[in-house]
């Protein structure tokens, strides 16, 4: 098992279809940065997630005790680029983000492993954590969480549904 380093929209879109705990058997330690717990804990209009994450205390919240990157906050929201710091902090570890951006940034600049909240599903039908990723990924959706009809597809195929 490995470290995973979690941005605060994929914890949403898990936690808002009560499968956060996918997380925590898949990659055994979790964490997140303090500033994406605290836009967790904010839980927007909707507070889609909002009782998961507070109920998922595996969850191990780091304060990284430095300003953060001017560089990357310049390019980036305040929790994606803590998410990538925390990650450059502790190799190797996969980094859990869906805004396309933050992803091209962190693979592309800082060579970080990136996945997406598809992967995390298609990952634990594999493992026999779950029966099926459409049901999941369409209650994703009615949600509010955004994925791309072509991300959808391409999770669906992986999944072999």
């Amino acid at each position: 098992m490995s470290t995973i380093v979690c941005n605060s929209g994929p914890l949403i879109a898990l936690g808002g279809i009560d499968q956060l705990g996918l997380l925590q058997p898949l990659f055994g330690t979790v964490c997140i940065a303090a500033e994406v717990a605290a836009e967790c804990q904010a839980g927007g209009v909707s507070k889609t997630g909002l009782k998961a994450f507070r109920a998922a205390s595996w969850l191990q919240v780091v304060d990284l005790g430095t300003s953060p990157d001017p560089l990357l906050t310049s390019l980036l929201d305040l929790g994606e680029s803590r998410a990538i710091e925390l990650a450059l902090r502790h190799p190797p570890a996969v980094l859990l983000m869906d805004e396309a951006r933050g992803r091209r940034v962190a693979r592309d600049v800082y060579g970080l492993q990136v996945v997406g909240t598809g992967r995390i599903l298609v990952e634990a039908k594999h493992a026999g954590l779950v029966a099926s990723v459409k049901p999941l990924i369409e209650a994703i959706r009615n949600n509010g969480y955004w994925l791309s009809d072509r991300i959808v597809t391409e999770i669906l195929q992986q999944a072999g549904e």
